[in-house]
């Protein structure tokens, strides 16, 4: 299966038929908090985290099921991140990936345990993967604990708040972008690699992967932010510049913006020379997410 579109499609069907499988119906009760979960998990998400994952895996000499349960975590970890990042109190959003965000259609409050649902249900989903030879569970969930808390994911939304209205140097600017995005992208890639026993030297090839791929990734998003319109993002543009946040294309530049996230990509192909053709899914997704418009 030598197409990414097709390779991407079908992983993309195999994360959706995992996730709504595991998170509870929207007839469960409470059905409201179940049907706000599923609003926004269900709202057309490109699942590039998990698919990560599952390439990661693959690389490793492991199987997309084995990973599956890894995978569907950072899904409900990312999207927890996306509905509250949306909240008034946060960034303040009404469209996300095309769709009216959580709470603008289920209330602030249902918005909020909805994100809180979908964060304990990540944990639970990591305590499923079958045990590795190398990693056992206790260190999976602890890799997830660590990105999910204030010294990544929550700590680096904590640092994007406080440098609204401010010209941030550049190294500021970079832990935010490892905090927000690059740490759980990274994290994506380490856990598929956990289920299939990677060794520590894969690991660690992963981690660089993945870090050079997730500043990359972010590089992007905020060039798409300047460049391209709310209906092709599926999510309100130009808020950036609206917010007045610091970002690579407000200190650097378009161009130049564009010169250090092809950088990064190229360190990130660089890390994974230990697999070799085994990575090639990982090299492909890396490309992707650089050359991607939306």
């Amino acid at each position: 299966m030598s197409d990414l579109k097709e390779y991407l499609a079908q992983r993309c069907q195999f994360v959706d038929t995992a996730l709504n499988r595991l998170i509870p119906g929207s007839d469960t009760r409470p059905t409201i908090l179940h049907q706000a979960m599923r609003h926004s998990m269900f709202a057309g998400g490109k699942r590039l985290r998990p698919i990560l994952c599952l390439a990661a895996a693959e690389a490793c000499g492991g199987t997309a099921e084995d990973a599956v349960y890894n995978a569907c975590a950072v899904e409900c970890l990312h999207t927890y991140s996306l509905i509250h990042d949306d909240l008034p109190c946060m960034d303040d959003d009404d469209m996300r990936r095309g769709v009216p965000t959580c709470h603008k259609v289920y209330g602030e409050a249902i918005a909020l345990l909805a994100g809180d649902a979908l964060q304990a249900l990540a944990f639970e989903l990591v305590t499923k993967t079958p045990m590795s030879s190398t990693h056992p569970t206790a260190v999976m969930v602890l890799e997830l604990a660590r990105t999910a808390g204030s010294l990544h994911l929550v700590g680096g939304q904590v640092a994007d708040l406080e440098g609204e209205g401010k010209k941030l140097p550049l190294e500021d600017l970079r832990f935010i972008h490892e905090g927000k995005t690059a740490a759980l992208l990274t994290t994506s890639v380490k856990l598929g690699g956990m289920s299939a026993s990677a060794s520590p030297e894969q690991m660690q090839a992963l981690h660089d992967f993945g870090m050079a791929t997730g500043l990359a990734f972010q590089i992007i998003d905020d060039i798409l932010d300047v460049t391209q319109t709310s209906e092709k993002l599926g999510k309100s543009a130009g808020k950036d510049v609206a917010a007045e946040k610091s970002t690579y294309p407000a200190l650097m530049g378009l161009e130049a913006s564009r010169a250090e996230a092809h950088r990064l990509t190229e360190v990130s192909h660089r890390a994974l020379d230990v697999f070799g053709d085994a990575a090639l899914r990982l090299r492909q997704l890396s490309d992707h997410l650089l050359n991607r418009d939306y």
